[in-house]
Formats: structure tokens, C-alpha cells, sequence
């Protein structure tokens, strides 16, 4: 009895802070931000995830971590508007799904497996009676959960020195992670990004897979390559002078490959990160990046991929959507951030008496950033 009610203290302590986060930003949404009930409510799933994905790091960075990509300029951008979806169909996919989730999770015990199966369901009707595919909210939806359970299997499988003993992943785990990226690449080709994160990340994880598995791995990365060129690559402007277009403005939703080569396009990206997160938010994630590398490498090279190829993306990509195309680099910058706040807190209270006092007035303080986000939302 006694073990049982620990657990359930663990669940409630893992989940309040991103509950908490979610129905705050869901209520932001809903006033300041005149959203429809339906996507305010997407959007707001979205944060619950960023939070859970955080939550190793302590309560209060976590709850920080998930309200700044919550109020990042490029994540309220998709607020506002009217409600052109139909409520109905939307109620009634949501329930459908988490009807199924619960049933899953209650027959099976696999909670990992049943999500992502839950997100395929709600794809395949999203697709068939509400949308279409390319929808951007449900990318930063699958790029949140798929880190959320890449994050899991990593410190399952390579925990910190001094934490438990590492444990192989489960299988609900790396098959949720195979289901989000069908989905994802399905749904917007250029979700297989992400794709070789996923592999390295298994590979750290050092757990044996299936030929089948990797068949579908690399059906899934030639989709995405096809899909890809087909969306974002067009011969004639392919070899272009990206120096050029940038000068003249351009606005067009192709690539043009000598962009990651052209100083002006870096200081034009750093300048979108600093848009979102601001200077300081800047260098607290490379601060966050270097403890990571020296203190989690494994975690730190996972992510590191990641952000490299999306960077990439963003020097070549030309679309006036690149700012959303990029949700998933600015989410990595936000994990690099609340790392580093995470670390600077310890520092202090190492250096202190004062124990874990200090560590959440330090940690308190990030606070901040989030709230200085939201106070100059353009409403």
C-alpha cells in the first residue's frame, strides 16, 4: 500500500506542473489571444507536453519552459482567428481517441504505444472529415510528444551518474516513437528532419530492434525525401544566389542551397531565435548546451542534431512560414535554456546553505521570461 501511494505522489508530481502550465496558457489563449475553444485547447496540449518533456528538470523550470514557448512570438502567431473547423467533428475525434487510449493503456499497460497509436487515429480523422494534411499545429503537437518520449528512453536508458540503473526502453516506446513519425512525415514531409534523431537516439539507448523496424525506418525517410522535394525543392531556383533573393526580399516557399553558406542568412536566423526567446534567452541555451554536452553528452548530441538540421533548413528556407516551419528548433532552444537555468541553480545552492530554498528562488526567476513574453504580445 505504502509503495502504491508513492507512485501515485510520483504521477501527481510529474503531471501537475504540466497540467498547470497547459490550463494556464489554455486560458491566455482563450482571453488575450481570441482563439477558438478547439484550437486553443490543441495548442494548449501542445504546452502540457513541452512542460512534461521539462519536468526532469525540476517543477518550477518546467512550468517556465513550457509557458515561453507558449507565449514565443512564433507559437502565439497561431492563435487568434475563427473557428473555420467544425466543433462537432473535432469533440468527436478527441473522444474517439482518448476513449481508445484509455481502453489501450488499461488492456495493455502500455501507455507509450497507446499515444502513439491514439495520435494515428486522430490523424487518419483529422485528415478524412476535418482537414487536411500540412497542418501545422499537429506538427508541433508530434514534435512535443515524439521528444517527450525520445527524452524518456534516454534517461531510462543512460541516466545521470549517481541516478537509477539504466534500464532497456520498452517496446511501447520505441513503436510510439515509429507511429509519431508516420504520422509527422505523412502530415508535413519536412517532419523527417527529425528522423535521424530519432535513429541516433535509439542507437544511444543501445536497444536491439527488429529488421522490420528499420524497413519501416527507411520507408519512412525515402517518403520524406520525396515529399520533401516535392514541397520544398524546385530545380530552377535550386542553385539561385540566396544573397539575392534576401536582398530583394524574396518571399517564396522553395529552397535555394547556397543560403547556408551566406553570412547574412545566419545573422538573419540568430536574430528569429533572438525574436522568440530574446538575448538573454540566446545565451542561457548555449550555456545550457555546453553543461549539457559536458554532463548528459548523450542528450546533448540527440538534440544537437536536431536543432543543426532545422538551423540548416532556416538558412536555405525562403517561405514567409519559417518561423513556424522552425517550432521545432525553437523548442530545442527552450530545453538548452531551462537546462541552463537548471545548472545555474545548482551551482548557487552548492555554493549556499541555504539548500533548496535557493534553488527554487533561483529557478523562480525564469519565471520572468514568460511573463516578459506575454507582456509584449502583440495583441
Amino acid at each position: 500500500m505504502k509503495a502504491l501511494s508513492k507512485q501515485q505522489n510520483n504521477l501527481v508530481g510529474d503531471w501537475l506542473p504540466p497540467l498547470v502550465g497547459g490550463f494556464f496558457a489554455w486560458v491566455i489563449f482563450l482571453t488575450l489571444g481570441e482563439t477558438p475553444l478547439i484550437r486553443a485547447s490543441g495548442l494548449a496540449v501542445v504546452i502540457v507536453g513541452m512542460t512534461l518533456a521539462l519536468r526532469q528538470m525540476g517543477a518550477i523550470p518546467a512550468l517556465a519552459g513550457g509557458l515561453t514557448l507558449a507565449f514565443c512570438p512564433a507559437f502565439w502567431s497561431q492563435t487568434g482567428g475563427s473557428g473555420s473547423l467544425e466543433p462537432g467533428m473535432i469533440i468527436l475525434a478527441i473522444g474517439l481517441t482518448a476513449v481508445f487510449i484509455i481502453a489501450f493503456i488499461a488492456i495493455s499497460k502500455n501507455p507509450y504505444l497507446a499515444l502513439g497509436l491514439g495520435f494515428l487515429i486522430f490523424a487518419v480523422i483529422f485528415w478524412s472529415q476535418i482537414s487536411t494534411p500540412r497542418s501545422l499545429r499537429l506538427t508541433g503537437l508530434l514534435t512535443v510528444w515524439l521528444l517527450v518520449i525520445l527524452i524518456n528512453s534516454l534517461h531510462t536508458s543512460n541516466p545521470r551518474p549517481g541516478g537509477p540503473p539504466s534500464k532497456q526502453i520498452t517496446s511501447e516506446q520505441y513503436m510510439g516513437l515509429l507511429i509519431i513519425l508516420f504520422i509527422g512525415v505523412i502530415n508535413d514531409p519536412l517532419f523527417v528532419l527529425l528522423l535521424p534523431t530519432v535513429i541516433i537516439g535509439l542507437w544511444f539507448c543501445h536497444t536491439p530492434l527488429r529488421w522490420w523496424y528499420w524497413t519501416a525506418a527507411c520507408t519512412i525517410l525515402v517518403v520524406g525525401i520525396w515529399g520533401f522535394a516535392s514541397y520544398y525543392v524546385d530545380a530552377d531556383l535550386w542553385n539561385s544566389s540566396a544573397l539575392e533573393a534576401h536582398n530583394q526580399g524574396l518571399q517564396i516557399k522553395l529552397i535555394i542551397v547556397d543560403g547556408w553558406h551566406e553570412g547574412i542568412r545566419w545573422v538573419d536566423l540568430v536574430g528569429l531565435i533572438t525574436s522568440q526567446v530574446t538575448i538573454i534567452g540566446v545565451a542561457l541555451g548555449i550555456l545550457g548546451l555546453a553543461r549539457m554536452a559536458r554532463w548528459y553528452p548523450v542528450m546533448g548530441i540527440v538534440l544537437m542534431l536536431a536543432y543543426m538540421l532545422y538551423a540548416i533548413f532556416g538558412l536555405t528556407y525562403f517561405g514567409n512560414d519559417r518561423s513556424i516551419l522552425l517550432m521545432p528548433l525553437f523548442i530545442i532552444q527552450i530545453i538548452w535554456l531551462t537546462y541552463a537555468v537548471h545548472t545555474f541553480g545548482d551551482w548557487l545552492t552548492k555554493g549556499t546553505n541555504s539548500g533548496i530554498n535557493t534553488w527554487r528562488l533561483v529557478t523562480s526567476l525564469y519565471l520572468l521570461l514568460p511573463l516578459y513574453l506575454l507582456l509584449n504580445i502583440e495583441l
